[in-house]
C-alpha cells in the first residue's frame, strides 16, 4: 500500500507541468542559438505559470520567421536580422537579447586574434594555412554553420561573405568548410581539432574552445554592449499582429521584463534593458 502511495505522488508531481495539465500550449520554432535561451525563459515561467506549457524547437531561424509567417508556431525564433525578403507589416519582431558571435580556436592553438579580412579570407579559402596568420605552418580547417543558420546568417553579413551570382546574392563560404549543425555540434568539432575554426554563439562559448580578438577587440560582454566588438547580433522573437493569444502576449510581454532579463545576463548573453 505505502508503495502504492509513493509512486501515486511521483506520477502526480511529474504532471504538474505537462501538457495535459496545462489550459494552453504555446509553441516556440526557430533558431538553434535562441533555442538554449528561450528553454531558460520558458522553464523559469512556467514554474509561476502552471496554466501555460511552452514547447521549444530549434530547426534554425530560417525556420522560425516561416513558422511565425503561416502560424505553424505561436512564436519564431530568430538569430538574425530578418531579410527584406521576409519582412511583411503583420510579422512583429521582439529583440528578447543581443548576443556576440564568437570566432573559436582549439585551445591547443597559441593563436589570440584576427583581423575581419584575415577571417573572411579563410572562411573564402584564400588562406588554407595557419602560418599565413601568425599560426603553425598547419592546414586551417574551416567549419561553418548549415545554410538555415541565423548565426551563418549574421557572421556572413558582418564578415562580408556573400557574392552576387546573376544578380542573386549567395554565400561566399567555401565549399570546402565543414558544416555543423548546431552550436553545440560546431563547438564539438573544433574542440576535437587542434586545427579548426569556427564560429559560436558568444553566450555559448566555454574552456573547450578559445574566442579569438577580432580587429584587436576581445569578444565580449561588455565590449558588445559598447559597441567595440562588432561581431554582434540580435535574438528575435516574431508573432503576427493580433494574432498572439491573451497567454501568449503575456509570456511576450514578460521575456522584456526586468526578472527575464536578469536570465538573459546570467546566461552570458546581453540585456535589452
Amino acid at each position: 500500500m505505502k508503495k502504492t502511495v509513493i509512486g501515486a505522488i511521483a506520477l502526480l508531481g511529474a504532471m504538474a507541468v505537462t501538457p495535459a495539465s496545462a489550459k494552453e500550449t504555446i509553441s516556440a520554432v526557430g533558431s538553434s542559438s535562441v533555442t538554449p535561451l528561450m528553454e531558460v525563459f520558458s522553464e523559469t515561467y512556467m514554474k509561476t505559470n502552471s496554466d501555460v506549457f511552452i514547447e521549444v524547437q530549434g530547426p534554425g531561424s530560417s525556420a522560425g520567421v516561416k513558422a511565425a509567417k503561416n502560424g505553424s508556431a505561436d512564436l519564431g525564433m530568430s538569430s538574425r536580422n530578418l531579410k527584406e525578403s521576409e519582412k511583411e507589416p503583420a510579422l512583429k519582431e521582439l529583440t528578447v537579447a543581443l548576443d556576440g558571435i564568437a570566432v573559436v580556436v582549439n585551445p591547443k592553438n597559441t593563436l589570440n586574434g584576427l583581423t575581419t579580412e584575415q577571417v573572411t579570407a579563410i572562411y573564402k579559402g584564400e588562406i588554407t594555412n595557419w602560418k599565413d596568420v601568425g599560426g603553425a605552418d598547419k592546414p586551417i580547417v574551416a567549419i561553418t554553420r548549415d545554410t538555415a543558420s541565423g548565426t551563418r546568417g549574421a557572421f556572413e553579413d558582418i564578415m562580408k561573405l556573400k557574392m552576387k551570382i546573376s544578380g542573386k546574392k549567395v554565400s561566399a563560404i567555401s565549399q570546402r568548410a565543414q558544416v555543423a549543425n548546431g552550436n553545440g555540434a560546431l563547438k564539438t568539432m573544433v574542440a576535437s581539432n587542434p586545427y579548426a575554426i569556427g564560429y559560436i554563439s558568444l553566450g555559448t562559448v566555454d574552456t573547450s574552445v578559445n574566442a579569438l580578438a577580432i580587429n584587436g577587440t576581445e569578444a565580449s560582454v561588455d565590449n558588445v554592449k559598447n559597441g567595440s566588438y562588432k561581431v554582434a547580433r540580435p535574438f528575435l522573437v516574431l508573432y503576427k499582429e493580433g494574432k498572439p493569444s491573451a497567454e501568449t502576449q503575456k509570456f511576450l510581454d514578460w521575456m522584456v521584463s526586468d526578472n527575464a532579463q536578469a536570465l538573459v545576463d546570467n546566461k552570458g548573453y546581453i540585456s535589452v534593458n
